[in-house]
């Protein structure tokens, strides 16, 4: 599914200025390979345009979504993070009339912001933009009431009720509080690397596998994630190169094995990438090996990052528990170790890390706040669920 809207017409952008254009609309076109889609990988580049303040507008139905301090800064429930897991959250306790303040980031939208198409969120048959879904989620959040506000948080204070966290000096506070700041992709730092995500260069082998059908890709990392998704890509591609700097892998001796049993994949160790070569999508990588220092171009269509994944939890450290990996630990459906501090989302997800099951975990959240604030007498019971 395309979004055909001409934003040069003066249409309503859900995200204010920031515009992101992964098929040359919006500046610079850069041509589309014959038969190809500009929502694909080898469509075309990444265009990331912000303009003015005239470029935010209401959404129809609700106030509009803010980058400022103005409007309401105490809630009945405090949303942090504003991928699917924060906005469903903020759309389930906009409809239960708890009118939640969500702090979006100063980069709104999550990971999702960053795909150049979707095609496993149920509801869009022909596929949907990263950006265009995400922005589907807030102005849906912002109909009902919700007050969205693009800045990162500073600190919090949940030694008490209400729950505070600070923004820009701003002080904002929650009788309840939910979690869902994700977690980023770790990179390899590389400015090609950078410059051709969404163009050949992914960090998620299940929503961007399909993409790489009958082609030659390769993946980066040592572990049983970057196993894992060689495996997985051995479905679409027809050659899986494994790349690790090092001569021993981090990963499980099962997956190992399957790995070096798989027919389609060759592994590479003491191969370090020091480029990801193209102009508007991936065409080959140069490879260094670790011990002698030789540089070779390997010829591959596609690059997948698979070195871990870091949550974004650090402005908690020191108030909730979190795991071996850093991840925020929930107990008991989404609650923490704080009564009415819930947790959605890839903070606490290193498994799945889908769209849809942290869209799933925000409505959970906001269920479990709207019924933990009825049962401490702040907010009647308004959502019709099953108890």
């Amino acid at each position: 599914m395309t979004d055909t809207t001409d934003p040069e017409a003066g249409a309503t952008n859900a995200f204010g200025s920031l515009k992101i254009d992964f098929g040359g609309r919006l500046g610079t076109p850069v041509p589309t390979p014959a038969g190809g889609s500009s929502l694909n990988p080898f469509g075309g580049g990444i265009s990331i345009i912000g303009g003015g303040a005239a470029d935010a507008a209401p959404i129809a139905g609700g106030p509009p979504a803010t980058a400022s301090a103005e409007g309401p800064t105490k809630s009945n429930v405090l949303i942090i993070g504003s991928g699917p897991a924060g906005l469903t959250a903020a759309i389930y306790a906009a409809r239960a009339n708890l009118s939640p303040i969500v702090l979006a980031g100063s980069a709104p939208g999550g990971q999702l912001m960053l795909t150049s198409e979707i095609e496993n969120y149920p509801g869009f048959p022909e596929g949907i933009d990263g950006p265009e879904l995400m922005g589907r989620f807030r102005a849906q959040a912002a109909r009902f009431g919700t007050h969205i506000v693009d800045v990162d948080i500073d600190r919090v204070d949940l030694s008490e009720r209400p729950f505070r966290a600070w923004a820009r000096g701003v002080e904002y506070t929650g009788e309840s509080l939910i979690i869902a700041t994700g977690a980023s992709a770790l990179w390899l730092n590389l400015e090609s690397e950078q410059r051709l995500r969404g163009r050949g260069v992914s960090a998620c082998a299940t929503c961007d596998g399909f993409f790489f059908r009958d082609r030659e890709i390769a993946v980066v990392g040592g572990g049983d994630s970057a196993m894992e998704e060689a495996n997985y890509l051995t479905r679409f591609a027809s050659k899986v190169h494994l790349l690790h700097r090092r001569d021993g892998f981090r990963a499980s001796k099962i997956m190992i094995d399957r790995t070096y049993g798989n027919p389609k994949i060759e592994v590479h160790t003491n191969a370090a990438i020091d480029e990801v070569v193209g102009d508007t999508k991936v065409e080959a990588l140069r490879v260094k090996d670790t011990r002698t220092g030789d540089v070779r171009e390997m010829r591959i269509e596609g690059l997948f990052v698979a070195i871990g994944h870091k949550p974004n939890t650090d402005v908690f450290a020191g108030w909730l528990e979190t795991d071996e990996k850093g991840y925020l630990v929930a107990h008991e459906h989404t609650n923490s170790r704080i009564p009415g501090v819930f947790i959605a989302g890839d903070v606490q997800d290193h498994r799945y890390r889908q769209a849809v099951t942290a869209a799933g975990d925000g409505a959970r959240a906001a269920i479990d706040a709207e019924r933990w604030l009825e049962s401490e007498g702040i907010a009647e019971h308004q959502t019709a669920t099953a108890w």
